[in-house]
């Protein structure tokens, strides 16, 4: 599996989290399989966007294309950091945990 972290401060987590919404079709039809989103515990505005895509490439094109850049300035997001990772391993720890992973 290939995923993409994304670390970013918005202006305002609700203004963001609508435009984000909103663009779930977008990021579906660009190859995005399934997604969380994660809020610091001390700062609301700063987001966790962690997704699994069906290739890194795919996800590296939707994410800088011109059209995602204007969404995200659209969005309030600043200086996003984009990490792309390959899954080399999973596995759960506690029987009765619900994964994630199993997806």
């Amino acid at each position: 599996m290939q995923f993409v972290l994304i670390i970013h401060e918005v202006e305002d987590y609700a203004a963001w989290k609508q435009i984000f919404d909103r663009a779930a079709d977008l990021r579906r039809e660009a190859g995005e399989r399934w997604y969380q989103v994660l809020q610091d515990a001390q700062d609301p505005n700063k987001v966790v966007h962690f997704s699994s895509w069906v290739s890194l490439t795919a996800a590296q094109k939707f994410f800088e294309s011109p059209e995602l850049v204007k969404i995200r300035a659209a969005a309030g997001v600043k200086s996003p950091e984009f990490i792309y990772l390959n899954q080399i391993e999973a596995g759960t720890l506690c029987s009765n945990v619900y994964s994630y992973l199993d997806f």
